[in-house]
């Protein structure tokens, strides 16, 4: 029995740290039959992993359009084409909204509007008919969270252009979604996941009873992925439901990790 993403030539942009979700997610891209070009910035984890998984890896900077194109280039030469492009990068930004400083604001759109833009600009250039694009984006996105504007303003904005690819190259069979995971434990939220009093602030929003895992987001981007799947122009809300609350404030968050610190000296 065949893969549900047999043959499928597929590039992974933000696997270059070991264990994140683009890696994830190449390991199971590569395990349901795909051909996978892991890229990102570091060579070490990169050709690690595309010697794993059997593929190819490409050093990219999301940043820089040159790359962009030589990485696509790449997976053209490696793999004769390209159906399937995943942007899994971001930069988790926590500053109160009076602080965010032209520096961070121009990075931010540089790494999560203006770089995902010409990575889709560059892979649509090159991808067969019936391919899938897929931006990993954020609940965040479209509830709040304290502290966090730079980062969910940036998501949101991909988010609406992912919706202009999916109207513009719909009559092609290609396909534009974004998924939209919460609170993750990943190499990204690594120091907050090692808490489980603020694991827990968060856990007690979702209404499945538990935060997501990386694994539950890349099972929804090979779903979207797969030619089984009639969606486009969509935010698929991977993430336990907690769309349908809140996140927890900033002061509840501290209040949760001081009540546990201090039921921990008490014992």
């Amino acid at each position: 029995m065949t893969g549900r993403l047999q043959d499928k030539r597929a590039i992974i942009l933000g696997a270059a740290a070991e264990g994140n979700l683009g890696q994830v997610t190449a390991r199971q891209f590569a395990a349901e039959g795909a051909k996978v070009l892991v890229a990102g910035r570091h060579e070490g984890p990169l050709k690690a992993l595309a010697d794993e998984i059997g593929g190819a890896w490409a050093l990219c900077d999301i940043t820089d359009e040159a790359q962009l194109a030589a990485m696509v280039g790449a997976c053209v030469d490696a793999f004769g084409g390209i159906d399937l492009a995943v942007n899994c990068t971001g930069w988790g930004l926590l500053t109160p909204f009076l602080d965010n400083t032209r520096e961070e604001l121009e990075k931010m759109c540089a790494l999560q509007f203006v770089g995902p833009f010409q990575f889709f600009q560059a892979a649509l250039r090159e991808m067969a008919d019936g391919g899938s694009i897929v931006q990993v984006s954020s609940a965040t996105a479209k509830i709040m969270m304290d502290d966090h504007s730079a980062y969910m303003g940036t998501k949101a904005g991909i988010d609406q252009v992912i919706r202009t690819i999916a109207n513009e190259f719909g009559h092609r069979g290609i396909r534009a979604n974004s998924v939209a995971p919460g609170f993750t434990a990943s190499p990204m939220t690594e120091r907050a996941a090692r808490n489980p009093a603020v694991v827990g602030a968060f856990e007690k929003e979702y209404p499945l009873g538990r935060v997501g895992t990386l694994e539950d987001t890349a099972e929804a981007i090979t779903w979207l992925c797969t030619d089984g799947c009639f969606i486009t122009g969509e935010v698929m809300q991977v993430n336990g439901g907690v769309t349908l609350r809140r996140n927890p404030t900033n002061a509840e968050i501290v209040a949760a990790a001081k009540a546990a610190k201090a039921a921990r000296e008490a014992g």
